[in-house]
């Protein structure tokens, strides 16, 4: 076990010596409940009514060609959206703040996204390559710098979704560690920091989650 600030990130636990922390990946079925599967049911409409907006966001930017495939980034959305909250909880490992997390999810969505385009639309994925109205003389530096741009891209939504969730975090640790030598008057106000800084990271938790979507449809729509 770590022993330093980051320790409040190591996903190994002391029993069996196994790695049980990464069960906080699934452990967010057992809040739904049972009745949420019985359709028709109220869970079932309050889920479908929050997810309705950017579902119908989601077709937008896909267009007339998705087929459904919308329904691949609402789940997205949700699945990233229930790991940041959960981190939000008391002795509840974040996930989502490890780069095992975030790449198993961006890598395997852009490599599909590489090997559709490549072998179905070949033609419209190297016309992005090169904007129109590119001066001759540039066309190669514009492209070598669209093939280094889209090769980094699953790296930089993990990283980005990995960043925001280890910052918010490691905030939250440094504050709650001040307060043994602190007045009366200063740990009132570092309560009603740390009140103020959690509501700054459940709204973090929520836009991480639809960024990751937005941008995971935008570079689908590329290929398609």
């Amino acid at each position: 076990m770590m022993t330093n600030l980051f320790s409040i990130f190591d996903p190994s636990t002391n029993l069996f010596n196994l790695s049980l922390n990464w069960i906080s990946t699934i452990i967010g079925l057992m809040f739904i409940p049972y009745s949420f599967w019985l359709i028709p049911n109220r869970y079932f409409f309050f889920g479908n009514f929050i997810l309705n907006s950017p579902h119908k966001e989601f077709k937008t930017l896909l267009g007339k060609n998705s087929k459904g495939t919308s329904f691949i980034y609402i789940s997205m959305f949700t699945f990233i959206l229930f790991k940041n909250f959960l981190g939000l909880f008391p002795y509840i490992f974040t996930s989502t703040s490890h780069l095992t997390m975030s790449l198993s999810i961006s890598l395997p969505l852009w490599l599909s996204f590489m090997f559709y385009g490549g072998i179905n639309n070949t033609q419209h994925m190297f016309i992005h390559m090169i904007p129109q109205g590119t001066p001759t003389i540039l066309m190669p530096f514009m492209v070598l710098i669209e093939t280094i741009s889209n090769i980094i891209r699953p790296g930089t939504l993990a990283v980005r979704l990995t960043a925001n969730m280890i910052a918010g975090h490691l905030l939250m640790t440094l504050l709650s560690g001040t307060g043994n030598s602190l007045s009366t008057y200063m740990i009132i106000l570092l309560v009603i920091a740390q009140i103020l800084l959690l509501v700054l990271e459940s709204a973090v938790a929520v836009i991480q989650s639809y960024v990751i979507a937005i941008l995971s449809t935008l570079y689908s729509s590329e290929v398609n």
